[in-house]
C-alpha cells in the first residue's frame, strides 16, 4: 500500500529490535513470501532503524512493562505513531505482539486528521473520505454555512 501512502505525502520509516543482519532475511522472507519488492532502493522500500539495544522502544514505551519487571527479553509492542510535519505526534496505535496492524485503518486516520487540519473540522466514527463530518460546536450554524455553503451544511443539532 506504498504508493497509499506516496499519495497523502506521508513519509515511512520502521523500528525494528533486531539487528541490520535479521532485517535482511527478513525483507528477503517477505519479499518471497508475498511478492513484493522491499529491498533496498525499490519502490515499496522505507527505512527500517534497527534498535538491538531497545534504547528508542524504551524511549517510545513500546515495552511491556512486565516484561521489563521481570528481566526477561523485552520484546517490543507493535507501534503506529503518527507524526505531523511538525514533528508533534498525533495518534498512537498499539498492537500486541500476536496481532497484525490494519494499514488500512492507518490510512484512514491519515485521511481523518489531513482533512481536519486542512478543513477545521472532526470526522465522526468510522469515517472515510466523501463522507459527513462535524463542524466543531465553537461554530456556529450561520458561520458553518457561510464557510462550507449552505448546501452543505446539514443541521443535525444546533
Amino acid at each position: 500500500m506504498r504508493p497509499e501512502f506516496d499519495v497523502r505525502n506521508v513519509k515511512l520509516i520502521g523500528l525494528s529490535a533486531n539487528g541490520l543482519a535479521q532485517h535482511d532475511d527478513w525483507i528477503k522472507d517477505i519479499d518471497e513470501v508475498t511478492g513484493s519488492s522491499m529491498h533496498a532502493g525499490s519502490e515499496g522500500s522505507f527505512p527500517v532503524i534497527a534498535d538491538e539495544s531497545r534504547e528508542i522502544a524504551y524511549l517510545y514505551d513500546m515495552v511491556e512493562q512486565s516484561q521489563i519487571e521481570s528481566l526477561a527479553t523485552a520484546f517490543t509492542i507493535r507501534s503506529v505513531f503518527i507524526v505531523d510535519p511538525q514533528k508533534k505526534i498525533r495518534l498512537i496505535m498499539t498492537y500486541p505482539a500476536s496481532t497484525g496492524r490494519n494499514t488500512s485503518e492507518v490510512l484512514r486516520v491519515i485521511d481523518s486528521l489531513q482533512t481536519a487540519d486542512k478543513a477545521g473540522i472532526a470526522t465522526p466514527v468510522n469515517w472515510t473520505v466523501g463522507e459527513d463530518v462535524i463542524v466543531p460546536p465553537t461554530v456556529s450554524t450561520a458561520d458553518a454555512k457561510k464557510k462550507f455553503g449552505a448546501e452543505n451544511v446539514k443541521e443535525l443539532k444546533p
